[in-house]
């Protein structure tokens, strides 16, 4: 399916706090970078919420013509890395390579698509310690303890990501760990100096290893060029992370780091935070355990504009199954039920205006509620054509493409295919079976097949058009 160029595709920028036109710096290339997991656990569905934001982005992006450049990191050194293995008596290669591999497993369940580039903090230490010397050079660290720190006092923009005022802070504090809160903004370090029992790397600045904050702008810059079309990540990496990221990478260049930020809202779990102590942090694993299929989270994850804050509720996440299924179904009567021959205009012209409706909503910043009504909308409208007589064999191409514009995007409609049960082709089999013992009046037969596929999760619907099914 051909799309054009877009007139104007809009996105707000965290860092000018406004929503402007977006075209790539170079070309019709966009580079982007997005910051992957700190792999020392599961992703949860709050971290997933933000995967899949990106998924959309690049994949609108994708449809719109651009060709991407898209790097995503694993961190896999930092401080709870170092910490957990070494409790579990592993590497941190050893301890990292389970939740790397899980990761990439979850990308593709919910059908994330692969970046052009994931990379790995471990595999660009050299130039890590390159970039802290370039940083040296230019009189942006100062060292302590064997420690190199970066002095924010020598960056006057330090706070315009997160528009915050730190001209109060006290000069020379200083921030060893990884993560800290707002109001502990001060100098921040770039190299740790070895300690017993840690990972270290010997480096021309020291025996050590990097804070987490240069893995990403070496990264980024390493593979996309000093300056980025797009850096995206979730709201609670706005500050320190991303500022910090700025900070550096623009005292090496002396160019602007990224030309647009854009941040996805946190995900809350009936309007509460997620945390181990209510026992409501769930991860992709434990939603399909509870007999979801994955593309039902993935529809819930993407429902939402990602600048507006997802509430996520069990309610919420059968809702979005029932969607996927009213979908299903519309596309199910376009492909089997029997239309007059000929052409509608009034349902072309419909189509036409559904489709300019979604493509419109997406180029508006993403917006994924407005893009979701624009299909329903049409679905109901078609539906209703379809129930009076209305629609024409010529009117059906046109209505499966408003389908396949909605799912180059959302990507809900295929089923996932089991690892365990009847195969989607086993499936088909049985209904034949079943069909065919009706026909030779084979009644107990027939219940019999229906009662086999009840049970391996398999309902059945007898319409006028002739047998659908679905799973439960």
């Amino acid at each position: 399916m051909e799309f054009t160029l877009p007139m104007a595709l809009r996105f707000y920028n965290t860092l000018t706090q406004s929503v402007a036109e977006f075209t790539p710096l170079q070309d019709n290339e966009v580079r982007m970078y997005t910051c992957g997991p700190t792999v020392y656990n599961y992703a949860h569905i709050g971290n997933l919420r933000t995967f899949t934001f990106e998924d959309v982005l690049r994949r609108w992006l994708g449809a719109r013509g651009y060709k991407l450049k898209h790097v995503m990191n694993i961190t896999d050194v930092e401080d709870k890395i170092i910490r957990n293995a070494a409790a579990q008596g592993k590497s941190i290669y050893e301890y990292t390579a389970i939740y790397y591999q899980a990761f990439l497993e979850d990308m593709a369940t919910l059908r994330l698509q692969t970046p052009e580039h994931i990379v790995k903090a471990t595999d660009c230490i050299d130039d890590m310690a390159a970039a802290i010397e370039e940083l040296r050079k230019k009189g942006f660290t100062y060292e302590s303890d064997g420690s190199v720190y970066y002095r924010i006092a020598k960056f006057p923009e330090y706070g315009k990501l997160s528009h915050s005022d730190f001209s109060g802070n006290v000069a020379g504090a200083r921030v060893d760990v990884d993560e800290y809160e707002k109001a502990d903004a001060r100098d921040f370090v770039l190299w740790k100096a070895k300690r017993e029992g840690e990972v270290s790397w010997k480096e021309p600045i020291g025996e050590g290893r990097p804070g987490w904050h240069i893995e990403c702008s070496v990264m980024a810059m390493k593979y996309l060029g000093e300056t980025l079309d797009i850096h995206a990540g979730g709201v609670d990496l706005i500050f320190p992370h991303h500022e910090n990221e700025i900070a550096q990478s623009e005292a090496i260049t002396g160019k602007p780091f990224a030309r647009f930020w854009l941040h996805a809202e946190h995900l809350s779990i009936d309007w509460q935070k997620m945390s181990k102590s209510l026992g409501n942090i769930y991860t992709l694993r434990d939603i399909v355990g509870m007999g979801y299929a994955p593309e039902a989270l993935r529809y819930l994850l993407a429902s939402v504009p990602y600048r507006s804050k997802l509430n996520f509720t069990f309610e919420n996440l059968d809702a979005a199954k029932a969607s996927i299924e009213r979908l299903r179904n519309f596309e199910w009567r376009l492909r089997n039920q029997k239309f007059a021959e000929g052409l509608s205009e009034a349902i072309a012209d419909r189509t036409k205006a559904a489709i300019a409706a979604f493509e419109e909503s997406l180029d508006d910043d993403l917006n994924t509620a407005e893009a979701l009504a624009a299909v329903f909308e049409y679905v109901r409208d078609i539906n209703t054509a379809m129930d009076a007589g209305d629609m024409q064999t010529g009117n059906v191409e046109g209505a499966l493409s408003v389908l396949g514009r909605f799912d180059g995007v959302f990507d809900v409609l295929r089923p996932t295919e089991r690892t365990s049960g009847l195969s989607d082709a086993e499936i088909d089999a049985k209904v034949a079976e079943r069909n065919q013992a009706k026909k030779a009046k084979q009644f107990q037969r027939s219940d019999e097949i229906r009662e086999e596929l009840a049970a391996a999760g398999v309902i059945l619907e007898d319409t006028r058009e002739g047998v659908r099914w679905k799973r439960k």
